[in-house]
């Protein structure tokens, strides 16, 4: 079978997509009433050999609703008029998946202190502010 290239270092195997066909709904009249338009793209990702760990435990994570307890991922497509232009995007919505999916991790974030003149700023515009709110009060008796 042909191989289907995700990234410069990952492929899956045509072999296994598996694709339905059924009628699109929504609006759309004659065409969409007598022709299968939409495409169920299904792909199990956790007995896929093509996939490694890594990925196949982040694509899993990633897909949610459409991941199956079972572990196979559902796309489905029905946006356009054509049965071939659903099938490309379904394709392309599983590939898109499938490459968030191999891309590494962000790094942590390294949390940072506040700079000293940051805090002397932070807290002049606190005593301003206080001396404004002192001056709205009704002068003192002497």
């Amino acid at each position: 079978m042909a191989r289907i290239p995700v990234t410069a270092r990952l492929s899956i195997d045509e072999g296994e997509l598996t694709e339905s066909f059924a009628r699109a709904s929504g609006a759309g009249g004659q065409n969409i009433q007598k022709v299968e338009t939409m495409v169920q793209l299904r792909f199990d990702a956790r007995n896929s050999p093509s996939l490694p760990e890594r990925v196949r435990d982040r694509v899993l994570e990633l897909a949610g609703h459409r991941a199956t307890a079972g572990g196979e991922i559902i796309i489905t497509a029905q946006e356009h008029r054509s049965q071939a232009r659903n099938r490309e995007e379904a394709l392309q919505r599983l590939l898109e998946l499938l490459r968030a999916a191999a891309a590494p991790p962000p790094p942590k974030r390294r949390p940072t202190r506040p700079t000293l003149g940051s805090k002397k700023r932070r807290l002049e515009g606190k005593a301003q502010r206080g001396a404004t709110k002192k001056m709205r009060g009704k002068p003192a008796m002497d």
